[in-house]
């Protein structure tokens, strides 16, 4: 029993070793192409990579070497590292569960609302500081310089990524016949300048919402798997710590009686 729990969990913290690279190199991938320059997003993926990277290692040195204060760190850091998981699982429903787009009728795209976000991720966008940062990235990341030899037409047949239809155009309810002060406010903030645009509108801090709210529900179903798998690679840790342990003491033992043994040959 104490060679298969050994090797077993071996054998699963190599796996979640190799599988730490991918978290971490997606967390950086994601950082770069990101049109929105998200941070809050990438950070905790990459931590956990590190995270996962460390402890597998700890856990696959205890494992393999009979190295009892390896295997105590690896527990101790794993259960912590599934609470963290749990949390920040949770976390994310719970703060990006609302939200979603709005159908516009006869258009395939769909149109974002503020006020359909949470609190939290609200007071998030709306800081001037952050905003700022943002509407720096979209400006970099040419997100709109896409569209902008589109036809009327083009708008009635193709489909446009939350950024876009938030923050290229404006809300398609506008009408500028019509009094501006019965319109939505987005309206008015809209500019044909290529610098401009939308970029101040609420539909455009909706559209990097939904960005983050879909990146996120990914995170979510990525950390699903990582929280099972790591439950399984713990409870089989403990059993590779109580056989490293026993281990330990056998030795010990030995080297006791090794001692305390009578030696009869004078010669």
């Amino acid at each position: 029993m104490s060679r298969v729990s050994n090797t077993l969990i071996g054998f699963l913290n190599l796996l979640t070793l190799l599988i730490s690279i991918p978290i971490i190199g997606g967390g950086l991938w994601m950082a770069k192409s990101t049109a929105t320059c998200e941070s809050f997003l990438q950070r905790p993926l990459m931590i956990v990579g590190f995270v996962i990277l460390l402890v597998s290692l700890a856990g696959f040195i205890g494992a393999c070497f009979h190295v009892v204060w390896a295997l105590w760190m690896y527990l101790a850091v794993m259960l912590f590292l599934i609470a963290a998981l749990l949390a920040v699982t949770v976390f994310g429903f719970v703060v990006v569960g609302p939200g979603g787009g709005v159908d516009v009728p006869g258009r395939v795209y769909k149109e974002y609302h503020l006020q359909s976000y949470s609190p939290w991720l609200r007071k998030r966008i709306e800081n001037p500081n952050y905003w700022m940062t943002v509407k720096s990235c979209i400006l970099g990341s040419k997100t709109c310089s896409k569209i902008v030899m589109w036809t009327p037409a083009d708008y009635w047949t193709r489909n446009l990524s939350p950024i876009q239809s938030g923050c290229c155009k404006p809300p398609s309810a506008c009408d500028y016949q019509a009094p501006m002060m019965t319109q939505d406010p987005d309206c008015y903030k809209w500019n044909n300048d290529p610098n401009l645009l939308c970029y101040d509108c609420d539909s455009c801090k909706a559209g990097v919402l939904e960005d983050v709210r879909r990146d996120w529900h990914r995170l979510s179903i990525l950390n699903i798997i990582m929280v099972l798998l790591l439950i399984l690679i713990y409870f089989v840790g403990c059993c590779a710590y109580q056989n490293a342990k026993r281990a330990d003491s056998y030795n010990s033992y030995e080297a006791r009686m090794y001692k305390a043994r009578p030696k009869w040959n004078f010669y």
